[in-house]
């Protein structure tokens, strides 16, 4: 199949030009029928579904997205949102020795990463600019590393090699993860998990959650990561993408993804505009961000065209097209953006802020 071929299984781009694919990509019509079995089941099943699948869920459909990162089975678990598996592994981590309790990462981090980090009275958060900053700034008294593998103003692709490396020769831990709606991810390494034991937990954790039992021991594997009740409808929504990522392949996504983010610039450099994404294909994720007069009401105006992207403050507006666009969408996009900023058809919504 041609990539445009799966268009169809995606209703709102019948009305839409979609490319707000980085934020939350365009929903499969498949999530909708997987959403009503979860209901179907709760209506049928009751209590008995959690012993037939729901209890299993952050395992299997972590499992699911182990094979598309390339995984082993039982080393990825799911959870409700990045800021909560970030916690959980911040919780294996707590300071024993004033000597070592730094905690370094890049500016362009994501602010849930930010948050959490200063939020903790007994860390000492070193902010560096970038990712060579960061192999620099790691030393003998740092203790976590965590990191954005793509920063979500620029689609920048950090160094991730470089900062691991440095990283493991003085003790330090690098953490990254990921996740979309409700469906947050975290993969542990088969060898570490055992040694791990966080803090932030909940009885899903427990070796044997239904024994009830007063005191803690720690489940085996990656399930010891995991904290209270799942999310169960989340995870069945979540699996109709996935499924569509491991039938494509993650290759064919990503070379689709690099030939259209490169029309995107050429397109937007052409008509004037100065792109903050990186030209080096080696170095650009899935975004393109593009710098244009009050790009937040140039954002406001593309919305009411049916043009669906995002904006960022002290970035401009963020463009993800995802492997069922097509270039003549592209075109367009870029050519309503001209026209946008050269007749001022932006300017009713000077002023005005949107939320996503």
């Amino acid at each position: 199949m041609e990539l445009t071929d799966y268009r169809e299984r995606f209703p709102i781009l019948r009305d839409t030009t979609y490319l707000i694919n980085h934020s939350l990509s365009a929903m499969p019509a498949a999530a909708e029928e997987r959403v009503l079995e979860y209901a179907r089941t709760w209506s049928t099943r009751g209590i008995r579904a959690w012993a037939e699948g729901w209890w299993e869920m952050p395992i299997t459909v972590g499992d699911q997205v182990g094979r598309i990162i390339g995984a082993p089975p039982g080393s990825t678990v799911m959870h409700q949102n990045v800021a909560i598996a970030e916690a959980v592994v911040l919780s294996c981590f707590r300071p024993t020795d004033p000597r070592r309790n730094r905690v370094v990462y890049e500016e362009g981090n994501f602010p849930s990463v930010r948050y959490l980090y200063q939020a903790q009275p007994d860390l000492e958060v070193a902010v560096v600019p970038d990712d060579a900053a960061i192999v620099e700034a790691i030393d003998e008294r740092t203790l976590l590393v965590p990191i954005t593998h793509v920063l979500f103003k620029t689609a920048e692709i950090q160094e991730v090699e470089a900062i691991v490396r440095r990283a493991h020769e003085v003790g330090a831990h690098v953490k990254w993860l990921c996740g979309g709606p409700g469906n947050g991810w975290l993969y542990v390494r088969p060898d570490l998990a055992a040694a791990l034991e966080p803090t932030f937990t909940g009885w899903q954790a427990h070796a044997r959650p239904f024994a009830f039992e007063p005191e803690l021991e720690y489940a085996s594997g990656a399930a010891r990561f995991l904290t209270g009740t799942p999310n169960v409808p989340a995870l069945y929504a979540a699996t109709a993408g996935y499924d569509l990522i491991e039938e494509i392949g993650v290759e064919r996504i990503r070379a689709n993804s690099l030939r259209q983010t490169q029309l995107l610039i050429d397109l937007l450099e052409a008509a004037g505009f100065e792109v903050g994404s990186p030209r080096d294909p080696a170095r650009r994720g899935g975004t393109v961000t593009v710098r244009t007069p009050e790009f937040e009401a140039v954002h406001r105006e593309l919305a009411e065209r049916q043009i669906l992207c995002d904006f960022r403050p002290d970035a401009g507006i963020r463009l993800g097209p995802h492997y069922f666009n097509t270039d003549e969408e592209l075109r367009y996009a870029a050519a309503q953006i001209a026209e946008i900023v050269e007749s001022g058809a932006y300017e009713r919504y000077l002023g005005a802020a949107a939320r996503f």
